[in-house]
């Protein structure tokens, strides 16, 4: 099996999207956008950056836990990594990202935006 994106409609009527692994681990969150094409877009831009060579930065929380985020080649932050408790285990989950994201299905789960 393999990864997936599931784009959903937030509360506030903003879009999200979350990449979760193959084992149903979300490994990747984006931010909310307004539109659902900009949501599409940043799908697009995770496929393509999660391969690029230094698109991954790993930084340490307050609480001592370590994250990653996802960097498109202009430095703008296109997702975030859950907390993990290990350096190394943050590490796996970027390559996670690199393993599942070029190839990662659509589950739109949003409703049909207006016309």
């Amino acid at each position: 099996m393999s990864g997936k994106f599931q784009l959903k409609k937030t509360s506030n009527g903003q879009f999200h999207f979350n990449l979760a692994a193959s084992n149903g681990q979300v490994v990747l969150s984006s931010e909310q956008y307004k539109a659902h094409a900009s949501a599409l877009t940043g799908i697009d831009s995770v496929r393509k950056n999660a391969v690029r060579e230094g698109a991954f930065e790993i930084k340490d929380s307050s609480n001592g836990k370590h994250y990653f985020v996802l960097k498109a080649s202009n430095g703008q932050v296109i997702g975030q990594s859950q907390m993990y408790a290990s350096l190394h285990s943050a590490e796996q989950g970027c390559e996670s990202v690199r393993r599942h994201a070029p190839e990662a299905v659509l589950h739109d789960e949003s409703a049909a935006p207006a016309a």
